[in-house]
């Protein structure tokens, strides 16, 4: 907790965070499935609305992904702008854009008056890069609720990205839909697990802390900067196969040698997760105000009190906490899948 007094505005927002089962499914069928949880969190007062990561198509590592991204003018967009005028709220959510002959991650804030705000995430997490490229620097909505600054998933655990929104906002946004690293398994054909613990020493060095990223870890940062946080994000399990998955494999065999014998059956190997479950709204000394509880698909509304103007940070930023070989393995991934991106648009 910061060690300081923050000046806050008079009146509280009331921000709504959603949480959906990030199973994939037809657009049509999830985007009723979130206008029912946004048009409910609005009767419940919610002036501003956050939706998960990839609310519209679900999570998973195929090549539909790169049939599933729209452009700006496309249905999902059209969808949230008509729900924020309909309904009177600021609605926010990440889904895949293209724009040209590229794929974006990409944050899209609409206001009731139609008014929008573009980020697209910087950070692809490991075989995320496969799908869509980084985007470059942040943004800063003004918004007449404030300034707030927005993050996508991985984003939060590079506090260079914080960093640079330091004294600028009023409110951070983070729509997210990570996996849980820390309990992943390789599924065999024949129903063989392999669980992360047995992925080699370089894994359980990488997942170190992991469990605590959008948790402790992202409200460190968040207190840092000194304003509250909404966070939504997808929950239920994660099943998809690999993307390039010989590729994938020889580089998970280059740190666990047993499993070069895997390498063959790359294309029938699937991967297996949870989800971390952080849908909150957190105020601006880092404490949780409210939260979505695991496996639901629902919301949670809170009322916060932003700071009157953009605070400085007091004192020095600081350290994310995840070990050096989490972002090493990101790294490693994204040049490989920049490299060798598959069938893209």
């Amino acid at each position: 907790m910061l060690g300081f007094d923050i000046p806050l505005q008079e009146e509280p927002l009331k921000l709504a965070s959603l949480q959906m089962n990030a199973c994939p499914a037809p657009l049509l069928e999830r985007l009723a499935r979130a206008e029912g949880l946004v048009a409910s969190a609005a009767r419940d007062g919610a002036e501003l609305v956050l939706l998960p990561e990839l609310f519209n198509t679900g999570y998973a590592y195929t090549d539909l992904n790169y049939q599933l991204a729209e452009p700006l003018d496309g249905p999902t967009a059209s969808w949230m702008k008509n729900l924020a005028s309909q309904y009177q709220v600021y609605l926010a959510g990440a889904f895949l854009r293209r724009s040209g002959q590229e794929i974006y991650d990409t944050l899209l804030l609409v206001s009731p008056q139609g008014e929008h705000w573009l980020y697209d995430k910087n950070y692809p997490w490991m075989w995320e890069r496969a799908y869509f490229r980084p985007g470059r620097g942040i943004r800063v909505a003004e918004t007449a609720l404030g300034r707030i600054g927005l993050l996508v998933c991985w984003d939060a655990a590079h506090p260079a990205l914080w960093r640079q929104y330091a004294g600028k906002v009023q409110l951070m946004l983070v729509s997210s839909c990570p996996p849980a690293v820390q309990d992943l398994s390789l599924v065999l054909p024949g129903g063989q697990r392999i669980p992360r613990p047995r992925l080699g020493p370089f894994m359980r060095w990488a997942s170190l802390g992991a469990e605590q990223t959008f948790g402790s870890l992202l409200l460190r940062q968040s207190s840092w900067l000194g304003v509250p946080v909404l966070q939504a994000m997808g929950t239920g399990l994660f099943h998809s196969p690999f993307p390039r998955p010989r590729l994938s494999m020889i580089t998970l065999a280059l740190t666990c040698l047993r499993l070069w014998k895997i390498v063959p059956q790359a294309e029938q190997v699937r991967i297996e997760a949870g989800y971390f479950n952080e849908s909150y709204a957190a105020d601006a000394y880092g404490q949780i105000l409210s939260q979505v509880p695991p496996g639901v698909e629902g919301y949670t509304i809170a009322e916060m009190k932003c700071p009157v103007s953009p605070p400085q940070p007091s004192g020095p930023q600081p350290r994310f906490g995840l070990s050096a070989a989490a972002y090493g393995l990101d790294a490693f991934a994204n040049l490989i899948f920049g490299l060798f991106p598959g069938k893209g648009p």
